[in-house]
């Protein structure tokens, strides 16, 4: 799939990126150690409610002490882990609230990117996103094979990644990269199953639909379907 290889091409690239890293500066040091922090969150290594010492972390990232402690204060002070004195840290809590909290503000950055993109007539992926959803949705309906969720959230964030482009401040895009990451330790939470799969895909094809009109009005409807669907699977009052 074309989301499957581009993954491939994200996780390859961050290899090289930490390779380089080891070598390099203290600060240098310091981002490929918060970038393989962030890798183990995404990939559901590091999961929601986990203690780890720092010491573990240091073997699992295989980065230096003083580069993970500054990968560690990275990450508290963006909500993806808490410190716990002298003992380690905690992953954050994939719980309701939480969960509310953070598919509440994608929603709000996927209304606004959407919005801004329409109204400056700006280029959008769509075919490409329109391919790669359509065939998630076939796969979905046809097997369930054990890559298909780890594939289905590659795909699901590929078209709230397109969103985000309209987001043109260097503050709303940190803080949607913040909260990507905090909802893909919630993402590793639950499992993605076949029917959620197609319906999550429908949502998101609707969407698209949307952006292709150039309708922001039905692209925002669309998105806030999707939001209460996401939160009433996952089981999380809106």
């Amino acid at each position: 799939m074309v989301n499957h290889l581009s993954g491939k091409r994200e996780n390859g690239n961050r290899r090289r990126n930490t390779t380089e890293a080891r070598k390099s500066s203290p600060d240098l040091l310091a981002q490929g150690a918060y970038d393989a922090l962030i890798d183990r969150l995404r990939d559901g290594t590091l999961s929601s409610g986990a203690f780890h010492t720092v010491p573990g972390l240091v073997d699992l990232l295989a980065f230096p002490l003083a580069a993970v402690r500054d990968a560690v204060k990275r990450a508290e002070a963006c909500g993806l882990l808490s410190v716990i004195p002298k003992r380690g840290v905690v992953i954050m809590d994939a719980g309701p609230e939480t969960t509310r909290a953070c598919l509440n503000l994608r929603a709000m950055f996927d209304v606004d990117g959407a919005r801004r993109l329409i109204a400056s007539g700006a280029e959008m992926p769509l075919a490409a996103l329109r391919a790669a959803h359509e065939e998630m949705l076939h796969d979905a309906r046809r097997e369930m094979t054990p890559d298909l969720p780890r594939q289905a959230i590659r795909t699901d964030l590929s078209l709230h990644d397109a969103l985000s482009a309209g987001l043109d401040t260097w503050l709303e895009k940190r803080l949607y990269e913040e909260n990507r990451n905090r909802i893909a330790i919630i993402q590793n939470t639950r499992a993605f199953l076949p029917n959620r799969i197609a319906s999550a895909m429908e949502e998101h094809l609707a969407i698209i639909a949307a952006l292709e009109a150039r309708d922001a009005d039905g692209a925002r409807d669309a998105i806030r379907f999707h939001l209460k669907n996401t939160l009433q699977w996952w089981g999380v009052p809106a």
